[in-house]
């Protein structure tokens, strides 16, 4: 979500910015040349057109409502590409401590990481849920899935969260080599 959130900025960005070049060059030429009209806009036919419009006609309202939507997609998107941060304890009562969900979920993995039979792990973490998906070194896991569940439990309950995210592990077995 992110992404798309500086995708948008950088293309409003760049438009901004070909706007104020289009005006200063159409600033500079109007001075340099006045009464000559426009340079790239034909300033007077796009004012003769516009005002021949009224605010009832249905190109404004359509536009106005096409700016509208648009305007509130933004805000959407925008709302929703905010940092998602995981509340911890705070020390003290003019002390906020958070900490974000790539953090806790490379707490977490390195921790699953170290145990024995683990060749792999994967970890993604929210507010929520902790999810850990292992691979096991060897074909036979026996109770490696267990002691993760309990390794992933113990990291975050180490943590000052203020309220515990469910933890889930998925252990599978390497694939036979041919």
């Amino acid at each position: 979500m992110r992404l798309l959130v500086r995708l948008i900025t950088t293309l409003l960005g760049l438009a901004v910015a070909a706007g104020g070049a289009l005006l200063a060059i159409e600033a500079v030429w109007v001075l340099a040349r006045p009464g000559t009209g426009g340079l790239i806009v034909p300033w007077q036919q796009v004012y003769i057109g516009l005002s021949s419009l009224s605010w009832h006609d249905p190109q404004v309202l359509a536009t106005a409502a096409v700016v509208a939507v648009v305007g509130v997609l933004l805000v959407l998107i925008a709302i929703g590409a905010g940092a998602k941060d995981i509340r911890l304890h705070d020390p003290a009562p003019e002390v906020t401590v958070t900490t974000d969900r790539r953090s806790l979920a490379r707490l977490v993995g390195h921790q699953v990481r170290d145990q024995d039979g683990v060749a792999v792990a994967s970890v993604t973490a929210g507010s929520k849920r902790v999810q850990v998906k292992a691979t096991a070194q060897f074909r036979e896991s026996g109770d490696l899935r267990a002691r993760l569940t309990e390794t992933a439990e113990h990291a975050v309950q180490d943590l000052p969260l203020r309220s515990t995210p469910k933890v889930l592990v998925s252990v599978t077995v390497p694939k036979e080599q041919r």
